[in-house]
């Protein structure tokens, strides 16, 4: 698909990997929007999970990008296959997520287009030694190359800055589409998810959403398990994801534990569980407790930056615990467990929050401030295509 040369659209060109989990769901957040908005909207991905396919739903253009997570010998190829993309889609602004987006994104484009960059969480948070030395020095360097750096939460911006990395902000949280993600009734929902057909239905259940790595810290969760088992017997675990540490987890995991597997859509799950856990070690803003309160479930996450400024100010004694903790996350979760009213307010306190504050709206159109901003006020959102984007 080809924009034809006296097309007016301004042009938006976002480059993106992983394809998955959150940042394919604040890609495609964004994609929605803006083509609703009147932008013309290319897709730079590679092939696998969930953002190609959902992308081309939208009616939206895709361009094939091969590339792995992290840097390796493929680089430079990966680069200049990304430089024939932006020659290709002549887009008039560049928006790369995530790490090895915005590495080969910046050395491809090298400031000569408006470039955003979206860490979705720093690349030296992931590693350590030498390799962490390396990312921070990318990322000071490659901050030349961005016209403006959005985190998705204060902390990040705040990590960014005590790292050495210079350049203009923007804090922009993610947003949450409230229409999707909402309440629905337990045993209904339960009822639905094959996965579950061979649990108590009146089993107090535990959902943990997110990709299987070390980041995530299920492995932690399930430390804490065995507690949370002496306290509440009959619980059930539930790991929505996959990732590299699936192998090492399941050898971790008791016969109370049901792995589901990466799937389509994490909704079913979310109103199935009686509370949601992110045991996190490090986040930049993780969707999994907003998608959570927007479905009207009490969250247990752990006292990392990013994952902090997810909860309203209310909400920390009862649902904020330390990272690496597996004493203190026991505890915590037992009692929600075993406290059922409490678990019905702090739901209905979490979904009004995240109406209020973290609505996928918003979002989108503080990420048009920004870009209307770097294309010198060219305007990103036609007067005809503003009443659809709030209807």
């Amino acid at each position: 698909m080809h924009q034809p040369a006296t097309d007016p659209r301004p042009r938006v060109l976002h480059l993106a990997q992983p394809v998955d989990a959150g940042v394919a769901r604040v890609v495609t957040d964004l994609t929605r929007a803006q083509l609703a908005s009147g932008l013309h909207v290319t897709v730079a991905c590679p092939d696998g999970g969930s953002l190609a396919d959902g992308i081309r739903a939208l009616g939206a253009d895709v361009r094939r990008w091969q590339a792995t997570r992290s840097p390796g010998p493929g680089l430079v190829s990966e680069v200049r296959r990304l430089a024939q993309v932006v020659a290709e889609v002549r887009p008039d602004l560049v928006h790369a997520h995530s790490a090895k987006a915005g590495l080969a994104g910046r050395l491809a484009v090298r400031g000569r287009i408006p470039t955003v960059f979206q860490p979705h969480a720093w690349s030296f948070e992931a590693v350590g030694g030498v390799t962490a030395a390396l990312a921070v020095g990318w990322e000071r360097w490659g901050a030349r190359w961005a016209t403006r750096t959005v985190c998705v939460s204060e902390a990040e911006r705040t990590t960014g800055l005590r790292a050495g990395v210079r350049g203009r902000w923007s804090v922009i949280p993610n947003g949450i589409d409230t229409e999707r993600f909402h309440p629905a009734p337990v045993d209904t929902v339960r009822a639905g998810i094959e996965q579950l057909a061979g649990v108590d239905p009146a089993a107090p259940l535990v959902v943990c959403v997110g990709r299987l790595c070390r980041q995530k810290g299920q492995d932690v969760l399930l430390t804490a398990w065995d507690e949370v088992l002496r306290r509440v017997p009959k619980a059930r675990l539930v790991l929505v994801g996959d990732g590299p540490d699936r192998a090492a987890l399941r050898q971790l995991a008791p016969e109370s534990v049901l792995f589901a597997g990466a799937v389509a859509d994490a909704v079913p799950w979310y109103q199935a569980a009686d509370l949601v856990v992110l045991p996190s070690r490090w986040e930049g803003m993780a969707l999994a407790p907003l998608e959570a309160m927007a479905c009207g479930r009490p969250v247990v996450v752990t006292d990392v930056a990013g994952a902090r400024e997810s909860l309203p100010p209310g909400l920390a004694p009862r649902c904020l615990v330390p990272a690496d903790n597996p004493a203190v996350l026991s505890g915590a979760v037992a009692e929600l467990l075993l406290d059922p009213l409490l678990r019905e307010s702090l739901g209905h306190q979490g979904r009004r929050y995240v109406q209020s504050t973290h609505d996928v709206r918003h979002s989108a159109e503080a990420v048009a401030g920004v870009y209307r901003d770097l294309l010198g006020g060219k305007p990103v959102v036609p007067t005809e295509c503003r009443e659809s984007i709030h209807s």
